[in-house]
């Protein structure tokens, strides 16, 4: 019972925090900046100085930290998946194609994160500042025809935005994410896209090896069938929670393994399904944050929209200077 608590009190902590954020997100940007300025106020008092230094700087600064951890997770899960899932699965006679799946799987998430680290997002730039322009329409509401970046000089472009963090202005600007260390824009919102689709599905199949591995130890022990006497010396049948503790304790690293991916998998799956939501409408995280506190939600989602079809050709085939908007 002491690992189902442990892992009810993870799980709950988690999903808490996922809520709060939502909540304030959904509320005023201020109101969302203060939360975090308060937090990280508080963190400058109990860290040391080289700690907040560093971790300041990694959201705040251009930092390949949440890169490298990135890769030390992937590393640590599948050498966990090496280690002990696969001889084992391969022993149960779980298809060689199912077990080996995620190895597929991760090499494709891998070639698509390394695309959305070192691909241009679509960097606004003296030269590209007149095609930029072009591209697309002022909404005068999110976007107002005449403005300048204070920062680069340059002519504001309809649906971009000057990132702080890379210190550029950014087409079709969606959000600037710490985990490739790079914006997502016009250039390389596809690849991002498809690293979330990839990498929600190779959490989702490593999770379905081990858990099909973990039902196949319970079904050959026959562990359902069995029973044990209680404090009075009554027989009873073992239920979930039992099996669940016996299992954690022959494989205690397999069954945190495949809770932490069945979380991942969630919380990647939801935010893939939100993704794809942006996509098909035509809309980036930037506009749909914005348009939830100017409440022109629809109405931006009109301004740009081609229909479905025409607005996923836009993220998978974005303009160019080479292909002019029609």
């Amino acid at each position: 019972m002491d690992f189902l608590l442990l892992f009810i009190l993870y799980v709950s902590v988690l999903v808490l925090c996922i809520s709060v954020y939502c909540c304030l997100s959904g509320r005023s940007r201020s109101r969302l900046d203060s939360v975090f300025y308060r937090a990280e106020e508080a963190l400058s008092y109990v860290l040391p100085t080289w700690l907040h230094s560093c971790l300041t700087s990694c959201f705040y600064t251009r930092s390949s930290a949440f890169v490298v951890l990135h890769l030390i997770l992937d590393a640590a899960v599948f050498g966990e998946y090496t280690w002990e899932v696969l001889d084992y699965s391969l022993e149960m006679e779980l298809h060689w194609m199912f077990v080996f799946l995620p190895y597929a799987l991760i090499t494709v998430n891998l070639y698509l994160f390394y695309k959305c680290c070192n691909s241009d997002p679509g960097t606004v730039t003296k030269s590209s500042e007149a095609f930029s322009t072009e591209m697309y329409q002022y909404d005068n509401v999110m976007f107002h025809q005449g403005r300048k970046c204070q920062t680069c000089l340059l002519m504001k472009p309809a649906r971009s935005k000057h990132c702080g963090v890379c210190n550029i202005c950014v087409q079709r600007f969606d959000h600037h994410c710490v985990w490739v260390n790079n914006c997502i824009g016009a250039q390389n919102i596809r690849y991002f896209f498809l690293y979330l689709v990839s990498l929600s599905f190779t959490a989702l199949s490593m999770a379905g090896v081990i858990a099909g591995f973990l039902l196949q130890v319970v079904l050959l022990s026959h562990m359902m069938h069995a029973a044990y006497k209680d404090m009075e010396g009554y027989e009873e049948l073992v239920g979930i929670v039992f099996i669940i503790q016996h299992l954690f304790l022959t494989f205690p690293r397999i069954v945190f393994t495949l809770g932490f991916l069945l979380i991942l998998t969630l919380i990647l799956g939801g935010y893939t399904c939100f993704v794809c939501y942006l996509c098909i409408t035509n809309q980036t995280t930037n506009e749909w944050y914005k348009s939830r506190g100017l409440n022109c939600s629809s109405a931006s989602a009109r301004t740009y929209s081609r229909g479905i079809m025409g607005n996923l050709k836009e993220v998978f085939q974005p303009f160019t200077s080479h292909k002019k908007k029609r």
